[in-house]
């Protein structure tokens, strides 16, 4: 592909769909005719570079209308946004989602990684290849979680055009369908072969175990409510949280989230009233408030469920932290591949702003807040909050150095405060409960409920909620844990492995650092003596060594490296092994100590606990 402005010109569909984003072109400066322009003057080109942020949803536009991204198509893009091609070409391939190579409308992503692994993905993808060729207009395209681990194996698919249901913010028009079949693969060649036809998907909450339960804090509304109806969400207490964060005042909002010593669910577990003071003390305007939605550690979909099942209780979360923080404009950065949490979102955004509870003068209290929605195109990178931050304002999604940090200089170089969706959805009871009665459940460290992502070698995968302090064992006995148990992943890939004598490890984020391991973001894979452990490791280094953004050495080399010695591993046995572990520890530690974010510096932590933990090569 040519990198500079060129020649190719965009058909007719690609044209149509930057413009249903963007608008018109009003000049020849942003790519209108030139036989209509007067070429005496340029109009537009300043503007058109306070407008790079669209640049991701532009790509989308392009990919979701024709299925991939052309030459053409780019270059009338970067025409639009005054973006020099090579690095829009830098950001289209950063994407695993966007392709920049002519393929079928229809792209079928089937999920390879652990969970779907040990649940018969590789099967799945042997049967969907071998019945759709190319003659079919399908693709078949294996990739990493799609965060639909409790219906393991699953597949999702994609098809962009005019003709498809479905009309997404650029203009495009895409399909997308989950599909899960565990003993039936003919269910998602025939999805693939008509999106339209594919099986309904099963509601939110058939992904919660407890549900129905109105006892449960966060999950509760999931499978009571319907999550389309705002009425029905306030008729559940929807808004009762945000009228008492009024009669607080920002400041003392501030100060109920810091007493109720909520921390971080998205992993870091930082104290959720100390950022958001951060952020509101700063002098600096506007201020911005992020909610990361791109959930993709292996293992995780809690945020999806949230979103899919009780999607008002985001956005009076959301208005919450705004106003408790100062920002006045928000951005829920959702996952490319979760399409009904994008469709619910959408709807719940347009009725909440149809109603008075987002834009101008919420319920009559003199503050104005609205939330955008960008969708995220395949990068686990993105979940760290920098490299979200420069997805966003159409960049690269490559991790930014600390400091300065985000409560500081964060999206668009202004305050920000970024939450995930499960720490944001926590402020609701503390503010309906008070940060007592909050703070009293769980323990004194880490209080409050905790979602906990259960699947792999149990009956009942699903998202489960207990209070911290919970044990490792009671969970998986609501889980159904299978007989032969053989390992226990905690946090996902970026985590460690338990053995099954340890399942009184307590579920807190000090409990599982006393026994070594991680508590991660609640990613909790059981796995049973019929998953061969050497070929789970491998997968772990395939998935960091392609989710690396490659800007760093440690992290872009380290990676590599590390696949390659577990392939030598698991194609010998007895001392010839020995090496290749020695050079494993020596490339973890330079991963985990020079990495410059924790991608890098966790690429090593699953791999060393099943080393030293589970003896995984003895």
């Amino acid at each position: 592909m040519d990198l500079r402005f060129g020649d190719s010109k965009p058909t007719d569909e690609e044209r149509a769909a930057v413009d249903a984003l963007l608008g018109p072109p009003e000049s020849s400066w942003e790519g209108a005719d030139r036989s209509d322009a007067d070429l005496r003057w340029a109009r537009g080109g300043r503007a058109a570079r306070d407008r790079r942020d669209l640049l991701l949803p532009g790509l989308h536009a392009l990919n979701d209308r024709v299925g991939w991204i052309s030459e053409g198509g780019l270059d009338y893009l970067c025409r639009r946004l005054t973006v020099p091609p090579s690095e829009a070409y830098g950001v289209a391939t950063f994407y695993s989602m966007f392709s920049v190579r002519p393929r079928p409308a229809t792209v079928l992503h089937v999920c390879t990684d652990l969970a779907c692994a040990a649940a018969g993905a590789p099967r799945l993808c042997e049967a969907a290849e071998a019945r759709l060729g190319p003659e079919s207009g399908v693709t078949v395209e294996r990739g990493p979680c799609l965060g639909l681990c409790e219906r393991a194996p699953a597949a999702l698919v994609v098809r962009a055009g005019e003709d498809a249901a479905g009309a997404t913010a650029g203009g495009g028009v895409t399909r997308a369908a989950a599909v899960s079949a565990p003993t039936a693969p003919d269910a998602v060649v025939r999805a693939a072969l008509a999106p339209e036809n594919a099986p309904e998907e099963p509601p939110a909450a058939l992904a919660v175990p407890q549900a129905p339960d109105p006892g449960l804090l966060l999950l509760g509304r999931v499978g009571t409510v319907d999550p389309a109806g705002l009425d029905d969400y306030r008729a559940h207490g929807g808004y009762t949280a945000l009228r008492r964060a009024f009669a607080l005042g920002p400041a003392g909002v501030i100060r109920e989230v810091t007493d109720s010593g909520l921390l971080g669910r998205g992993g870091a577990a930082f104290p959720t009233g100390h950022k958001w003071q951060a952020t509101a003390s700063q002098p600096d305007h506007p201020h911005y408030l992020v909610c990361n939605a791109d959930e993709s550690e292996p293992g995780t979909f809690k945020d999806r469920v949230l979103m899919e099942g009780d999607p008002y209780a985001l956005v009076e979360a959301m208005t919450i932290a705004a106003y408790a923080t100062g920002a006045r404009h928000g951005y829920l950065y959702l996952r490319g591949e979760y399409p009904r949490a994008l469709e619910r979102m959408e709807h719940a955004i347009a009725q909440a702003r149809a109603r008075g509870l987002l834009g101008d003068d919420i319920l009559g209290q003199g503050f104005s807040f609205d939330i955008e929605i960008r969708r995220g195109a395949g990068a686990y990178i993105c979940g760290e909050e920098t490299a979200l931050f420069n997805s966003i304002e159409g960049f690269r999604g490559e991790p930014r150095s600390k400091p300065p940090f985000p409560v500081e200089k964060g999206l668009f170089g202004k305050p920000t405060v970024a939450n995930n969706v499960e720490t944001l959805v926590n402020v609701l009871p503390v503010l309906t409960l008070g940060a007592q009665a909050y703070a009293a459940i769980g323990t004194g460290a880490s209080t409050g409920p905790k979602l906990f992502c259960v699947s792999g070698s149990v009956d009942r995968p699903g998202i489960y909620e207990l209070p911290f302090g919970a044990t490792l064992g009671e969970l998986l006995t609501l889980a159904g844990v299978r007989d032969g148990l053989r390992a226990v992943l905690l946090g996902g890939a970026a985590g460690g492995f338990v053995r099954p004598d340890e399942l009184d490890i307590p579920l807190t984020f000090e409990g599982t650092r006393e026994a070594g391991t991680t508590l991660g973001s609640g990613v909790v894979m059981a796995f049973n003596d019929t998953v061969p452990l050497p070929r789970l490791l491998l997968r772990i280094a395939e998935f960091f060594r392609d989710e690396s953004c490659g800007q760093c050495v440690p992290c872009r080399v380290g990676t590599v490296r590390q696949e390659e010695a577990l392939h030598r591993i698991a194609e010998r046995t007895g001392a010839d092994a020995a090496a290749d572990i020695t050079l494993l520890r020596e490339v973890g530690r330079a991963m985990r100590d020079a990495s410059i974010c924790g991608l890098g510096q966790t690429a090593w932590n699953a791999v060393e606990s099943a080393i030293d933990r589970l003896g995984a090569y003895e």
